[in-house]
């Protein structure tokens, strides 16, 4: 599967499921961010949930959004304590792609926030309508990372002509 288009349902099947095989780094990039629920080892629980289990398992989780988190997320936050120190997390008001990065090795781009709507369990009738791209193909891999990697490090920060709106300046 180098590179495989995907719609609706299958951003839950075939990226969300593929977060915790992650062996080495997930880095996830999103504009939107809601306490999405995911099944796992059996259970409904918090994609949190997932996210504590890779850091414990020393996989380093990076999470790049756009805006504050709400109430639900904050909540299901507080109760991973291993997130609060291991997961890195950078805001940036200008970060409208989805992307989420296996282990370098897959990803994922498309239109898909980090949401329940858009990468959830949601039911046919309840979801959005998204569309995306998955692939492990090392180039388009390489190309993913590059752009979440240059928004992380602050490229765009000094010259970035929405300072005013940025709560918490990467540099």
């Amino acid at each position: 599967m180098p590179v495989k288009f995907i719609t609706n349902r299958q951003h839950y099947e075939e990226v969300i499921l593929q977060v915790s095989k992650a062996q080495k780094f997930v880095w996830i990039g999103t504009a939107d961010i809601k306490d999405l629920h995911v099944k796992h080892k059996g259970s409904v629980l918090s994609f949190l949930a997932v996210l504590n289990e890779l850091v414990r398992k020393k996989v380093a989780v990076r999470l790049l959004h756009a805006k504050e988190p709400g109430v639900n997320f904050r909540r299901s936050f507080d109760k991973y304590p291993g997130l609060w120190n291991a997961m890195e997390r950078q805001l940036c008001p200008r970060v409208h792609f989805k992307h989420i990065i296996i282990d370098g090795k897959f990803a994922y781009t498309g239109s898909a926030n980090l949401t329940g709507a858009g990468l959830g369990m949601k039911s046919e009738n309840r979801r959005n309508f998204e569309a995306g791209i998955i692939t492990t193909d090392t180039k388009f891999v390489e190309n993913i990372m590059q752009q979440f990697d240059e928004v992380w490090i602050g490229k765009f920060c000094k010259s970035c002509g929405r300072k005013y709106f940025c709560g918490d300046p990467i540099i």
